[in-house]
């Protein structure tokens, strides 16, 4: 059978691909410290027997080393996320998403893996000057979680040129879907509004809600990744999003509940957008799910945010404090 490797396979999108992988014949391996995933989104998969699950931390070369021996395909999902943690503990982020993913390059390339397919981040962009936005757009990231997924981006093209691995880097917009993070710090939208609906509360809208978000779709994201293993091509990044952008106000709509506001936060784009030719003219991928479906499946499976944290205006505003006080404008000397 055809082998792969997945680093954060028990994660949101880790653990929907490595259940593509799976009904597509490979045996997987899943690395996973479970400090952001759960065991539980494998649970179909493990009970195949085409899954070997080990929890370890990429970063620990020596350990994960031999799970990548006789090479096989990789796919590295694993990382920290979220801006205001990685503001708060930036060398945490540094270890996990570029300590981690040299430590998961140089175990592929002496493994002799054919091929790296990275999950990059469009929080690179930072707030970009063109939409929609282009991969040869200016870098910018403006806090330690871009920073640091973008360094790792850097590392994955860097191997690949140096010693000839086959290597592409995916810049993922906004993905949504079942099994999205219930736990941990203020994070996407999506889990937010969805225990506050369960809860009975308002659905927190930060600004006036006109900000529009590239939201996509996990199943499309799954499937740009398995073309992307397809591929021939190699030493390119691309991005990957929905074909669209939509308001927080549509969201809104579409997931139905009382409202309230909160003020704009410092360092957010108005709008995310990913210029999709590139992925679409090159390797002949394109999103297939409309947002509104989208939703509409997300809303089937709200009993999985029973056990998030419902978040009030108040304890949004202490969970974001230090992303106020260290991403507010600075005025400039002249």
């Amino acid at each position: 059978m055809k082998r792969c490797v997945v680093t954060g396979g028990a994660g949101f999108i880790g653990s929907h691909l490595v259940d593509r992988l799976v009904a597509d014949g490979y045996t997987v391996t899943v690395i996973d410290n479970l400090a952001v995933g759960r065991r539980a989104n494998l649970d179909a998969a493990l009970s195949t027997g085409q899954v070997n699950f080990h929890e370890l931390s990429v970063a620990d070369l020596e350990s994960i080393s031999p799970l990548f021996e006789d090479g096989p395909l990789v796919f590295h999902l694993a990382g920290m996320a979220d801006i205001v943690p990685s503001i708060e503990h930036p060398l945490r982020y540094h270890q996990a998403n570029v300590d981690g993913t040299a430590a998961v390059m140089e175990a592929a390339r002496a493994g002799g893996s054919p091929k790296i397919i990275y999950a990059a981040s469009s929080s690179c962009y930072g707030i970009p000057d063109q939409y929609p936005t282009p991969e040869s757009a200016v870098i910018q990231p403006r806090y330690p979680y871009a920073l640091t997924k973008n360094l790792g981006e850097q590392i994955v093209l860097h191997w690949g040129d140096v010693y000839g691995i086959d290597v592409l880097a995916l810049r993922l917009f906004n993905v949504y879907g079942p099994r999205a993070r219930t736990s941990g710090t203020y994070g996407a939208v999506f889990g937010v509004f969805l225990a506050q609906k369960l809860a009975g509360k308002p659905l927190t809208i930060v600004g006036d809600g006109s900000q529009t978000r590239d939201f996509t779709y996990v199943s499309d994201v799954v499937e740009a990744f398995v073309t992307a293993s397809k591929s021939s091509v190699s030493g390119e990044i691309f991005n990957v999003g929905s074909g669209g952008t939509y308001s927080v106000n549509e969201l809104v709509k579409l997931i139905g509940g009382e409202v309230t506001h909160m003020p704009k936060r410092p360092g957010e784009p108005d709008q995310t957008f990913a210029d999709i030719s590139k992925i679409r003219e090159i390797l002949g991928w394109t999103p297939k799910v409309p947002f509104a479906e989208g939703v509409g499946k997300v809303l089937e499976h709200i009993d999985d945010w029973g056990d998030a944290p419902v978040l009030t205006p108040e304890k949004i505003s202490e969970a974001t404090r230090s992303w106020f006080e260290n991403l507010e404008e600075k005025p400039v000397d002249v």
